[in-house]
């Protein structure tokens, strides 16, 4: 892939001027949005009682460190809201809503204006482009659409560079196999867990990767570790890139991969990013992990003021080598409310498949179960195992165990117990996947 772009004239590598802005050039374009964002939301009732209490208006932001004057912003909080109570615009100027799937309760719902639907697309064009899509390609888009964000983001970005789309959403997944044949398509949009469903399955009807006309493809939705990217492209013989973003804020759009792989870049024009200790809402020591607070800047019908997204990464202030000046966020560690503290120990799921992936013979389909029967914490961690490794012999299952329990005790420190499901046997995501159960009854210990 990267052969795409060392032939190109400095100027056709960057969607958008913004991305190669000077650092200096870009905070003095973050402070004006942001007082002008704190202006527009003051009124809003989650916000009403803290700007009453503290007087603070837009021309006391004198600085980007004076965001930590501002409040805080929660799902709970906009759930509170429902459904227009966080809205900046009338019912009747409203162009588009979209939310979260509200599975577990009501939805978030978030409006959009017309200009909002237009920056949504031209940030999702830019992190697209950067990751080698042009006017001339074909894309497969297998995300779900609706009111999930991820579909229409990633769709009007690629119809903003001028590509074609094929709107193949998501499941079916021997139609997604014949489309890519029939139709040469050269781009894929899914869940990473839903392309890695679509690479086993080419797998196994034994298609070589060669068959296929794939050059890249563009994965968010959900945290993913490196090892499955470096499985999809090994299956499928294309270029993965990470991209990043929530329903809250605007949708995927708040970050993208280049195609160096090495971070994604963060829109900074349009988001106000800080990392943060979950616990002490302190700011981290550059290069540690924290959760990611995101501040609108620039939208129009729904803003948030530092929203806690619950997402745990590490921010990048180093110069990437392609170019673009923007700051960039490593992959998604995992959720500070998807984390689990077992026996002192913090575990995310991700680490698990971090451990899975370096085994020979072991697929990324997994799922953890915690107990705790008496009074220590119990993990189980059920993996399968593809075919070529299944075996009738004891002894050959047993080493390949002893590889995964090993591998599973270096990434996480834990001891776990492990049940090796046979081929084909545990459940496919066509949307973001279920990895962990908890039995645990904490609110009794």
């Amino acid at each position: 892939m990267a052969q795409l772009f060392e032939n190109l004239p400095f100027e056709n590598l960057y969607w958008s001027q913004m991305e190669t802005l000077p650092r200096e050039e870009m905070r003095i374009l973050q402070l004006e949005r942001l007082r002008k964002t704190v202006d527009r939301v003051r009124h809003l009732p989650m916000y009403q009682e803290f700007f009453e209490k503290t007087k603070l208006t837009g021309d006391d932001i004198r600085s980007l460190d004076d965001i930590r004057r501002l409040p805080f912003t929660t799902k709970t909080q906009l759930l509170e809201q429902y459904p227009f109570g966080h809205f900046l615009i009338p019912r009747h100027e409203i162009a588009r809503i979209h939310g979260s799937s509200g599975t577990k309760s009501k939805p978030t719902l978030m409006a959009y204006t017309q200009k909002d639907l237009e920056t949504w697309a031209n940030l999702c064009a830019r992190f697209l482009y950067a990751g080698g899509l042009r006017s001339n390609h074909l894309v497969q888009v297998s995300f779900g659409y609706g009111l999930f964000t991820g579909g229409f983001g990633l769709h009007y970005g690629i119809e903003c560079v001028g590509a074609g789309i094929l709107p193949a959403a998501a499941g079916n997944t021997p139609r997604q196999i014949m489309f890519m044949q029939d139709l040469h398509t050269d781009g894929l949009i899914a869940t990473p867990s839903y392309a890695m469903n679509i690479a086993e399955t080419v797998r196994d009807m034994g298609i070589k990767p060669e068959e296929l006309s794939l050059k890249f493809a563009h994965f968010g939705a959900e945290a993913w570790t490196e090892e499955m990217r470096q499985k999809i492209q090994e299956l499928l013989g294309i270029r993965a890139y990470n991209n990043y973003g929530l329903s809250e804020i605007l949708g995927p759009s708040i970050s993208g991969e280049c195609y160096l792989q090495n971070g994604m870049h963060i829109q900074e024009d349009n988001f106000l990013v800080e990392c943060l200790d979950p616990d002490t809402l302190e700011p981290v020591p550059e290069g540690e992990p924290g959760e990611l607070v995101i501040t609108n800047l620039n939208k129009e019908a729904t803003s948030m003021l530092r929203y806690r997204t619950r997402d745990i990464a590490i921010l990048d202030e180093s110069p990437c080598p392609c170019g673009r000046t923007t700051r960039r966020m490593g992959r998604i560690i995992g959720r500070s409310d998807d984390m689990v503290v077992v026996r002192g120990v913090n575990l995310f799921p991700t680490q698990v498949e971090e451990a899975l992936l370096r085994v020979e013979g072991v697929t990324p389909h997994f799922l953890i179960e915690i107990d705790r029967p008496g009074t220590m914490d119990e993990v189980t961690v059920t993996v399968e195992i593809l075919p070529s490794h299944f075996s009738d012999k004891m002894s050959e299952m047993e080493e390949v165990r002893r590889k995964i329990l090993h591998q599973i005790q270096i990434v996480t420190g834990l001891r776990v117990q492990l049940k090796l499901a046979a081929p084909q046997t545990m459940e496919r995501f066509i949307g973001k996947a279920k990895r962990l159960i908890d039995r645990r009854d904490l609110h009794h210990i």
